[in-house]
């Protein structure tokens, strides 16, 4: 029945009491509560809605998220064997259970409800949506089978449902990553980790089996710049280094004169930069007789890709031609120019590492597609009064998770101080998640309560422990739906 219909599209219940219960102490309190909405629930959403919460008082902040699940890239994109990374998820739920503080997932902004609609309901909209896009490589032979983003890569061992049937060919025995960052140093690990490792870890089934099958065994990570200009931290470096079955295969004659160079350089680069040079110049363990031969991995530099070379048939990549570069300028700011000289790297695999990119939301929210960013200033959108950004959408996508929490609470307290100099005006009553969600029913949408993805929590967690893991992770967004019954 219709009826009937209506009830099933419903939120679930206890939103419904947390709305009253929100709306008593709207109407009760003296001044009325302003109603702050965010847009993405990874880092930069969560510290946002955490610092909005933390420093006023009466402050009602939603956030929305268009999977069923929370986190973003702590989730999706952390390593599955950094573990530790992943507490942070322990403070954002904390601020989830906040009773001033509402997660409505499923909710795709831009499609399912628009930004200028979130305006109408809400004093403040946040949008923190992070980057959710690669950057292409422009040359030819990219889209051939073999190739693959390192976003689609790192999406798919982590079970990010968009890349679940993404079916990497495993079946070479050597790896080229264009990049050298952490991303790039993450995927080459995950390739060569002993797979006794990875078991123990939240990396999804189905690409575990494929590691298990996978013939890869050697992996180039090529960057178009010099040592001193690598991307990726110590920690990172160190962890590939001492991985535990693979051997790092560095030419001393990329660090000649290096000492020099980096004597005045800051100290964590300089500590880079030493541990890279110790570790091109000792002498590999000699292998035992009979002994497997091990896997290697190697730093590639001053190596800018042309081409990615097809098969004979032309059915997939088999190497990629490289122009070699010389740097101008010094330090973080060297370019690097094509010295007209070429080589070819064999390879049956390509992973693309070179930085994530963010995509325009809606056509109501002002975007330089030059940057990948919304145009900003320290989170206020340029041009629309009440509308803020934070996170990658809001500087580009670089740092780490402490970068991102620090941005955000820029961003925060760019809202915090628009609503105490009545810039924001908090006067008229908005109805936030109330007249959202009379939309969403309208188009058919039933958002996903905080308590659900608990319940989805809840059957990783048990899945995983059957399995000796911290979690199985379900890929399938029908799945979690069913799970919570929708």
């Amino acid at each position: 029945s219709d009826d009937a219909a209506a009830r099933a599209r419903r939120v679930p219940r206890r939103s419904d009491h947390r709305e009253r219960r929100r709306l008593r102490r709207w109407l009760s309190s003296p001044a009325p509560a302003p109603r702050v909405c965010v847009v993405g629930s990874g880092p930069a959403g969560f510290y946002t809605a955490q610092h909005i919460l933390k420093h006023h008082g009466g402050a009602l902040v939603d956030i929305y998220e268009k999977l069923p699940v929370p986190f973003g890239l702590v989730r999706f994109g952390v390593a599955p064997d950094h573990p530790e990374v992943k507490n942070v998820i322990n403070t954002f739920t904390q601020t989830a259970h906040s009773e001033r503080c509402a997660y409505y997932g499923n909710v795709t902004v831009g499609r399912d409800v628009t930004v200028p609609e979130l305006q109408r309901a809400y004093h403040a909209v946040v949008l923190s949506y992070g980057a959710e896009d690669n950057r292409v490589l422009g040359i030819p032979g990219e889209n051939l089978p073999g190739v693959y983003s390192a976003r689609a890569f790192v999406g798919w061992y982590n079970g990010l449902p968009e890349n679940r049937d993404l079916k990497p060919d495993l079946s070479c025995d050597t790896a080229l990553i264009l990049g050298h960052g952490n991303v790039a140093l993450d995927i080459a690990r995950i390739l060569l980790s002993p797979l006794q490792l990875l078991r123990k870890t939240d990396i999804t089934d189905s690409s575990l089996a494929a590691l298990a099958c996978s013939k890869v065994k050697r992996v180039w990570l090529v960057g178009r710049r010099g040592p001193l200009q690598v991307a990726f931290t110590i920690k990172e470096l160190r962890e590939m280094i001492n991985l535990p079955g693979a051997r790092a295969v560095l030419d001393p004659a990329d660090f000649t004169g290096l000492e020099s160079a980096v004597k005045d350089a800051p100290r964590p680069r300089k500590r880079l930069t030493e541990l890279m040079m110790k570790t091109a110049l000792e002498k590999p363990v000699e292998m035992q007789a009979g002994a497997a031969a091990p896997r290697e991995w190697g730093l590639k530099f001053q190596r800018s890709p042309l081409e990615v070379l097809p098969s004979a048939d032309g059915s997939r990549a088999r190497g990629v031609r490289l122009a070699l570069t010389r740097l101008e300028g010094s330090g973080d700011s060297a370019k690097a120019v094509p010295t007209g000289d070429e080589e070819e790297l064999e390879c049956g695999l390509v992973l693309s590492s070179i930085g994530y990119r963010s995509l325009p939301l809606d056509p109501a929210v002002p975007f330089d597609s030059q940057r990948g960013v919304i145009p900003n200033s320290s989170g206020r959108v340029e041009g629309v009064p009440g509308l803020y950004c934070s996170g990658w959408v809001k500087r580009g996508p670089t740092g780490v998770i402490i970068t991102t929490m620090n941005d955000s609470f820029d961003t925060a307290q760019s809202v915090l101080e628009d609503l105490q100099g009545g810039v924001l005006d908090a006067s008229p009553f908005r109805e936030g998640f109330g007249l959202v969600e009379s939309i969403l029913r309208s188009r058919g949408v039933r958002p996903v309560s905080f308590s659900d993805w608990q319940k989805i929590d809840a059957a990783e967690v048990a899945r995983g422990k059957a399995a000796g893991k911290p979690r199985e992770k379900i890929v399938d967004p029908a799945e979690m739906l069913q799970i919570i019954g929708h």
